[in-house]
């Protein structure tokens, strides 16, 4: 029934993020990660300093020219400007469509192979999803990682969980109001050719829509995210440039 409500909401905002010539800003940073970044130039990791950084990047000149999303970290949908304004003011004066990061993190995959993981957080995810919407977000972020082995990974089961994983987690914030942002990452980590990531690529993003289909997931209001057909990092160069002809 919400799913129902929201629909041409979520198709139009789908739309605003994908806008040509634009990108998403990722400024979601855990709190641990955000101070790696500031003590490089010597800044203590503090409420008000965090609160600084991303308030110089939404009150950039001409910024929304460029950015049509940003994905926050949940302190920051709730902080206000220095100047007293919300965070989401400043994103919304530049035209720019704040998101949230809504998943709790990996975890070890139990019955996977070693560097198996799955995403946590569907929990209470609707009620989350429902206050971030009223707090002034309209997308979501939501990160399910894969690897590529010698020995079989990723596995069937893998593949499986995060695809249903990624399906659960898009239909439960779409019952709020929320575009997700699908994100099946595969790593680059490993010495496989770019053939094998091809066809990895292809059996997850297939399980992945199968299983936001059998979830009843409105497409229209959904983006994909899938990453970068390369070799593994450790692949031994089998391509090469050549000169076209003039």
């Amino acid at each position: 029934m919400a799913l129902n409500y929201y629909k041409n909401e979520l198709k139009e905002n789908a739309q605003l993020l994908a806008s040509k010539g634009k990108g998403i800003l990722a400024v979601d940073e855990s709190t641990k990660t955000v101070g790696k970044r500031l003590a490089g130039i010597g800044v203590e990791n503090t409420e008000d300093n965090r609160k600084a950084y991303r308030g110089m990047l939404f009150t950039t000149e001409g910024l929304g020219k460029y950015i049509s999303g940003a994905i926050l970290f949940e302190e920051t949908l709730y902080q206000n400007h220095q100047d007293g304004e919300s965070m989401v003011k400043k994103l919304n004066d530049l035209g720019i469509i704040p998101g949230i990061k809504v998943d709790k993190g990996l975890n070890p995959l139990p019955g996977g192979g070693d560097v198996e993981t799955f995403c946590s957080g569907l929990d209470g995810l609707v009620e989350r999803a429902a206050k971030y919407y009223e707090q002034g977000a309209r997308f979501a972020k939501w990160r399910a990682v894969l690897q590529i082995t010698n020995d079989g990974c990723p596995s069937k089961l893998s593949i499986q969980e995060n695809a249903w994983g990624l399906a659960r987690y898009a239909r439960s914030v779409q019952e709020s109001g929320l575009v997700p942002i699908i994100e099946p990452e595969i790593l680059m980590d490993g010495d496989h050719t770019i053939e094998k990531t091809a066809e990895v690529q292809e059996e997850v993003i297939k399980q992945v829509y199968m299983a936001c289909q059998s979830n009843g997931v409105f497409l229209e209001g959904t983006l994909l995210k899938p990453s970068m057909t390369v070799n593994g990092a450790d692949c031994p160069p089998r391509l090469t440039l050549r000169k076209l002809p003039k």
